[in-house]
């Protein structure tokens, strides 16, 4: 995602948004400009690019400059600071350094940001840096892998920038043959001013090393990291969040929050079974006409009971995306009886209800299964056949109607259709079905769920916008462990192993080694892999939803011990301060349209944000809500009075800020100064009027190609 250079000043219906602060202790008039904004320079490494990447997730201004480009501008006094209105300016907030010094000896540039910093107590992070006296620290007493480490969180760190964690900063080892991870652990230099906020035992040695400090000389503050990363690893998810509350301040505009949410689809009816003989699922389409016997799964009463403890006891509710029809088909083939609906109807307030359609018909173009893979059927003309908008329409109202009889807390905004029919589905249907729309449209639905595996972006079809779920390898179609570690070879091993071979042509997976144990796979493998994967989405601040189906509650009750692993790893590591925030599907919907709206201000240069002494103005297009992170306790002024900015999370508060209907201004007021660790230099100085500095094309923000790297994901699933 490009942003350019955001500074443009917006005309009439401009959102203007004042952040009071507690001026320094200098006249007003003197105060300069500081523009909230990050400078990230880079060589290309990996560390620039993760704090890169994750800036832009939060949605915070920065410019990138590329040490490696010819024509890149020179860092000097002009391109840091200038003037705006005869005040003074500096046009970032912190900077990020690749290591302590990517300049050579006796750098201009590096006098420069030197100088700047002092003169604006402005921070810099040295993002992998060699320890060294000239960062503070020893030389190093171990360099090395550091995979599979036990890093803490140090008693300054967690009365600092990293008080959200509760002490334990594991670094992953995820290949007995491959190093992720390399660092060096140093102690503090003799006589300097730094403070460990994390640190580890030094291999082979005494005592411990740092990983992360604070370096403070010459009125400057620099946080020090000594070990590398990318912005997948685990140990950088877990510490990111400290970065750039330590660089920022506590003050800035963006934010971030850690979610999880788990939908559970065809509740009330069945799902059909993989049979491990033929290596397809009879009943369903991946299996030939009249191959098999089709064997259904579904919930008991017990497993409806287990669910509801299972969410108090773990402060999760579950989305219940239900179909009515199958408790009434149920009842018909039973004299009239549905005990698993009865008693998730008793228990209803334990879970979030979705409407999933009556009984879970494919609502896309007509199937044509005479074959495998399915193709859609053709109309006479040769155009392709599509499900018609009456049943379409009915699917959704019969499916409302049976949980309004049955009083379940429903938003009928909510729709998730059976397989997510009805939106494209390659190779066999690339358009939506036309029919889709007014449905939605006849039934006010407003968030439709997706496939992530299919389409990642939330996007617009009529009057609705999709919300997209990640699909977890726990397969729809197992209900017992032997089940789902078969189908699990099945897939992810090679034919000359027994498995299909679909993954020696995967890009986003690889083969098994060979075939799991049916026994032991499951927890030995499969639970620690798809609960890592569910838990970096975790880690991410990426509130889209994961689903699973009601199978996966029934009979061996295979998804527990993903989600409790997540749940456990995530109490684990972090305070009650910075809880998983778990979101019903409209307000996932909301967050990510919220977030797109400011992503495409900010990638338009339509969004402005600055402190002036005890001021921060945000600038951006009217209807465009901006996101702030700023200290706990801040109050937004109403024309009436106050009320008390964003909510609390991980120390600070957070949250999107709009104007009221007869205001285009608001002010939040701070209760105190902010703080980030330890904080030191004088307050920001006014400085000499300077020419006005002109940014190049292709200066600001470039995450560079490749760095991102790719993560495991789930391969796409059919429902």
């Amino acid at each position: 995602m490009n942003r350019t250079a955001r500074a443009a000043a917006l005309g009439a219906g401009a959102l203007l948004i004042a952040l009071s602060l507690p001026a320094p202790p200098v006249a007003a008039a003197e105060q300069p400009r500081i523009d909230l904004r990050v400078l990230v320079v880079t060589d290309g490494g990996p560390a620039t690019a993760a704090i890169a990447a994750e800036l832009d997730a939060q949605g915070t201004p920065f410019t990138t400059v590329d040490l490696r480009q010819s024509g890149r501008p020179v860092i000097d006094a002009a391109f840091l600071a200038d003037t705006v209105g005869g005040r003074p300016r500096a046009r970032f907030q912190a900077v990020v350094l690749p290591n302590d010094n990517p300049f050579a000896t006796g750098s201009a540039e590096s006098a420069a940001l030197a100088a700047y910093e002092r003169t604006y107590n402005l921070p810099q992070v040295d993002a992998y840096t060699y320890a060294r006296p000239q960062a503070g620290l020893q030389t190093p007493e171990y360099s090395g892998s550091l995979d599979g480490a036990r890093a803490e969180v140090t008693a300054a760190g967690k009365g600092g920038p990293f008080g959200y964690l509760t002490g334990a900063v594991p670094f992953e080892d995820n290949s007995p043959t491959v190093s992720e991870s390399y660092g060096h652990l140093a102690k503090p230099a003799p006589g300097a001013d730094f403070t460990p906020y994390v640190d580890a035992a030094i291999p082979g040695g005494s005592g411990r090393g740092s990983l992360v400090g604070e370096y403070r000389h010459d009125g400057r503050r620099e946080l020090v990291v000594t070990f590398v990363y990318n912005q997948h690893q685990q140990q950088f998810k877990l510490l990111v969040r400290g970065v750039v509350d330590w660089m920022t301040q506590g003050v800035r505009v963006g934010a971030s929050r850690n979610y999880f949410a788990v939908h559970v689809d065809d509740v009330l009816g069945s799902d059909d079974r993989w049979d491990m003989e033929l290596n397809c699922t009879p009943g369903d389409i991946d299996c030939p006409p009249g191959q098999g016997e089709q064997d259904g799964i579904r919930m008991t009463s017990e497993d409806a009971a287990h669910a509801a403890e299972w969410s108090k006891r773990r402060g999760l509710p579950l989305d219940m995306a239900y179909n009515g029809g199958g408790s009434e088909l149920y009842r018909e083939e039973n004299d009239g009886e549905d005990p698993l609906a009865d008693d998730l109807v008793a228990d209803r307030g334990s879970f979030r209800w979705v409407n999933h359609t009556y009984n879970h018909p494919f609502l896309g173009c007509e199937q044509d299964i005479s074959t495998v893979p399915w193709a859609c059927a053709k109309n006479a003309d040769g155009s392709t056949k599509y499900v018609p908008r009456t049943e379409i329409d009915d699917q959704i109202s019969l499916n409302r109607s049976w949980g309004q009889r049955y009083q379940l807390p429903l938003d009928n905004g909510e729709l998730v259709t059976g397989e997510h029919s009805g939106l494209r589905v390659l190779p066999q249907q690339p358009d939506d079905n036309p029919n889709l729309d007014p449905a939605l449209r006849d039934n006010g639905v407003r968030w439709l769920g997706s496939d992530n595996s299919r389409e990642p972006g939330q996007r617009r079809l009529g009057p609705s916008l999709t919300v997209p779920r990640f699909p977890m390898n726990v397969f729809y179609n197992a209900g017992r462990v032997e089940e789902q570690v078969d189908e699990y070879n099945w897939i992810y091993t090679r034919k000359s192993d027994g498995g299909s071979g679909l993954c020696e042509n995967s890009p986003v997976t690889t083969c098994l080694d060979g075939p799991l144990d049916t026994s032991t796979g499951y927890e030995d493998h499969i639970v620690p892999v798809e609960s890592a994967i569910a838990f970096g989405h975790a880690l991410s601040g990426d509130p889209r939803p994961h689903f699973i189906h009601q199978s996966n509650l029934a009979e061996d009750r295979i998804a527990y011990p993903v989600l409790d692993r997540v749940l456990d790893g995530y109490e684990a590591l972090y305070t009650k301060a910075a809880p998983l925030v778990n979101l019903r599907m409209a307000d996932i919907g909301a967050e990510l349209r919220s977030r797109a709206a400011w992503d495409a201000a900010l990638d338009a240069g339509g969004v402005t944000a600055y402190r002036i002494g005890d001021t921060v103005t945000v600038q951006a297009p009217a209807g465009v809500a901006a996101t702030a992170t700023m200290p706990t306790g801040t109050k937004q002024q109403l024309a009436v009075g106050t009320e008390t900015f964003g909510s609390p999370y991980a120390g600070r508060s957070s949250g999107w800020v709009s104007p009221g209907l007869l205001q285009d201004r608001v002010t939040l007021t701070l209760p105190s100064a902010p703080q980030a660790g330890r904080t030191g230099g004088s307050a920001p100085k006014a400085v000499p009027a300077a020419g006005r500095a002109h940014v190049p094309p292709g200066v600001a923000k470039h995450v560079p190609p490749g760095a991102a790297g790719k993560t495991p994901e789930a391969l796409p699933t059919r429902r």
